[in-house]
């Protein structure tokens, strides 16, 4: 016998209201319940439009305390109801620090508690560093009632370092909650099959299965130059532990994507293959410099 788990990516346009996002969030969540889920990915700051197109102070003010939070609150409850495991992406308020960040529910409702993005963006459409510190956390991983999981989020996504080091420590599965879409600056510019292949290789180096959950929609803010749109392009998707797609949504519909893996089976595999156990990591030192020469302290 082996030991299946069942995985989920939610898809969903987002309003600008946070009741509307939750109860949405919620509703999928259901449905991918009902679907045999165990553990169900929303996308990444589902509670409100992606406000970091602008650099506005009223956004700083939608940020609230990790503690008590009323969308992790609900989603504990929900979480307990159903006996699923739900990461819960949020912007958080500590102190006079803010982050993008996510906490990890449990199936019996409790918090595993939270990981904060690490890595940072900062181009037209995703001013991400105007309103979020830089992640002090570490990549962690979360033992589950189903998996131990490893959750990044979005631009975290780009780096194999963050992917790597969550297998390391013991993730069973990859989980990225994302908000992209297309170029204020460049609408011919489309990195969806980039973005995709990105993870897909995360998945197939590592020898993981990899869930990726992304917004659609046409969302339009007002910043101090004029409007700025981005029309996400959804294409969330669940990959197998060798990189194959075996779940993706389209660029337009709402979308709850289920995928069942043995992880037992999985795990024969990836010792099997051996690129664990011949990793070098005497060898990876320019890993830790900036330039290839001068290590980071």
């Amino acid at each position: 016998m082996g030991r299946n788990v069942v995985v989920s990516a939610l898809q969903f346009a987002c309003t600008d209201d946070v009741c509307t996002n939750v109860n949405t969030a919620e509703r999928l969540v259901r449905d991918a319940h009902k679907q045999g889920a165990n553990i169900v990915l929303i996308q990444e700051l589902f509670e409100g439009y992606y406000f970091c197109q602008a650099q506005r102070e009223d956004y700083i003010q939608r940020a609230k305390p990790y503690k008590d939070h009323p969308t992790i609150l609900r989603m504990q409850q929900l979480a307990k109801e159903l006996g699923v495991v739900i990461p819960v992406s949020f912007f958080e308020e500590a102190n006079n620090a803010h982050y993008n960040s996510i906490a990890i529910i449990d199936a019996d409702g409790s918090d595993l508690g939270i990981y904060r993005k690490s890595h940072i963006p900062d181009g037209p459409g995703y001013q991400e560093k105007f309103y979020f510190n830089p992640g002090d956390t570490g990549f962690k991983v979360f033992q589950t009632k189903f998996a131990k999981i490893g959750v990044a989020i979005c631009w975290d996504q780009w780096f194999p370092e963050a992917a790597r080091a969550m297998v390391l420590q013991g993730a069973e599965i990859l989980f990225y909650p994302t908000a992209i879409g297309s170029e204020p600056q460049d609408q011919g510019l489309d990195s969806r099959d980039h973005w995709k292949r990105v993870m897909q290789g995360h998945a197939g180096a590592n020898l993981v299965p990899l869930v990726a959950s992304n917004r659609i929609g046409k969302e339009v803010i007002e910043t101090e130059h004029g409007n700025s749109e981005i029309t996400f392009y959804g294409n969330s998707f669940i990959a197998g532990p060798t990189g194959e797609i075996v779940a993706a949504a389209d660029d337009k519909a709402e979308a709850v994507l289920v995928a069942q893996f043995d992880l037992d089976k999985i795990k024969s595999q990836r010792h099997c293959w051996g690129v664990f156990r011949d990793r070098r990591p005497e060898l990876y030192k320019v890993l830790l410099t900036l330039d290839g020469t001068k290590p980071i302290l």
